[in-house]
């Protein structure tokens, strides 16, 4: 993803400072759902199947390989938590809390409540999906919910959708701020 690898910097950085993190990682099966390949179809496509399943993506984050690795410069031994998600062949997952059929819980929720966290702050990608994703389940929860904007980037498979993504996340009560007013 254009950009994405240049919020590193910014996420290294919230790590040091938030005590509690969660780290995500996709981990699809191979020939998962979620590809394009998979359906014979490029890449971006949309899925017009009755199962609808929005966009279709290029192979990635096949389990076990290089390509779900966190990037190299990531900090991720900082991490409290490393939730897979999206390992099932047959259901998708942008949201850390649930997977798309939004009844399958990634136990996400469970493990904040016992830790007592009542805020998530979200950095990451992809502003558009994942982030959108965790951002609603996290507020629909009862979490205060802020975005850091310099630490997501989009897919924007349609232009503007990492934009509207963040509107979207505000009027449903999250707050968006920059990481210098992320204080220790």
């Amino acid at each position: 993803m254009p950009g994405g690898s240049d919020i590193i910097p910014v996420v290294n950085k919230l790590l040091t400072i938030i005590p509690v993190s969660v780290l995500t990682q996709d981990w699809h099966p191979a020939g998962h759902i979620s590809f394009a390949s998979t359906h014979g179809k490029p890449a971006y496509s949309i899925d017009d199947s009755e199962r609808n399943l929005g966009v279709l993506w290029p192979d990635h984050c096949v389990a076990g390989t290089h390509g779900a690795d966190f990037h190299p410069a990531l900090e991720s031994f900082r991490g409290k938590l490393i939730l897979r998600k999206g390992s099932t062949l047959d259901l998708d997952s942008y949201s850390a809390f649930y997977e798309n059929d939004h009844r399958t819980s990634t136990g996400l929720t469970g493990w904040l409540r016992e830790q007592e966290i009542q805020q998530v702050i979200i950095a990451g990608l992809a502003t558009d999906y994942c982030v959108l994703y965790t951002a609603m389940d996290s507020v629909k929860l009862g979490f205060a919910t802020t975005i850091v904007i310099d630490a997501v980037r989009g897919v924007d498979a349609s232009p503007g959708d990492a934009e509207r993504a963040l509107r979207t996340m505000e009027a449903a009560g999250c707050t968006l701020i920059p990481s210098s007013r992320i204080d220790a």
